[in-house]
Order: structure tokens, then C-alpha cells, then sequence
């Protein structure tokens, strides 16, 4: 019996911040993520895996929502304010 696979959208992850100091348990989920420089982005799925990696280091990375339907409606989440 196969699973019923479901659509999930899509998250496009930015790191922002740096790594310098960090635990290495926070360097690791970034590169889990598959980010590798500061101010790179990656895309990947709207998953609860993925979002419990990026609640490990949501300090580091700015989030925003792509919907593939919707592409004007985005909602960003966790934006770095600099002052």
C-alpha cells in the first residue's frame, strides 16, 4: 500500500548571519540545510523536518513561504531588522 504523498510548497531559507562563534551543533543544521555562505539562499520543501531545523537556528536565517499557485502572495517570516 503506497502512501499518499502530499504537496507541500516551497521555503526559500537566507543566512544572515554569521557563523563565526556559533555551536557546532547550530553549524551543522545550516549545512543540513544545504546554506553555506552568509547571505546565500537555498529552496526547499514546507516540511515539519525542515522546519524544525530551521527553529534550531531561526537567529541566523530569514525565512519567506513561495506558494507554487499563489507566487504573488509570499509571506515572510522572521525578517532581521538592522538599525
Amino acid at each position: 500500500m503506497k502512501k499518499e504523498m502530499k504537496n507541500y510548497g516551497k521555503l526559500k531559507i537566507k543566512l544572515v548571519r554569521s557563523l563565526i562563534g556559533r555551536p557546532k551543533k547550530q553549524r551543522e543544521v545550516i549545512k543540513g540545510l544545504g546554506l553555506r555562505k552568509l547571505h546565500h539562499e537555498v529552496i526547499r520543501e514546507d516540511r515539519p523536518e525542515i522546519w524544525g531545523m530551521i527553529n534550531k537556528v531561526k537567529h541566523l536565517v530569514c525565512v519567506e513561504r513561495i506558494n507554487p499557485e499563489r507566487n504573488k502572495e509570499k509571506k515572510k517570516t522572521n525578517e532581521v531588522t538592522r538599525k
